[in-house]
């Protein structure tokens, strides 16, 4: 096989799987996740996730930018704050709920991967 179809294979495969690979990153994070946890609940305050999370209002505040520009929260002002929520609450939360049914169904084997960074395994955010 001629190494230019390979290389076109490849480069279909990158193209088509790469806005997947960028959401997945997006959610990549456990700060995102519990942002995303308490999201699920309704609208919050940056001010109300950092009481909720007890991280400090500029992590939140990163993260969050993180997570609107990739489509996945959305703002609103409320009098000098902003008030965000879930863009798409229904696919996210079965996406996260897909999710942990397959970390279920593997006994968390993901944890176990040596290509997990190592300060983020086994730990596990909660609503």
């Amino acid at each position: 096989m001629p190494m230019i179809e390979i290389d076109s294979h490849r480069e279909d495969a990158e193209r088509d799987l790469g806005p997947a690979a960028a959401l997945f990153h997006s959610l990549a994070d456990p700060t995102r996740l519990g942002i995303l946890q308490h999201l699920a609940a309704g609208e919050h305050r940056v001010r109300d996730l950092t009481d909720h999370l007890g991280f400090a209002q500029s992590t939140v505040s990163a993260h969050l930018a993180c997570l609107r520009d990739c489509g996945l929260v959305t703002s609103r002002p409320h009098g000098r704050a902003s008030m965000f929520s879930l863009a798409t609450s229904a696919e996210l939360l079965t996406l996260l709920s897909a999710a942990e049914e397959l970390l279920a169904a593997t006994g968390y084997a993901v944890t176990l991967c040596p290509n997990n960074d190592s300060a983020q395994v086994g730990r596990r955010v909660t609503a």
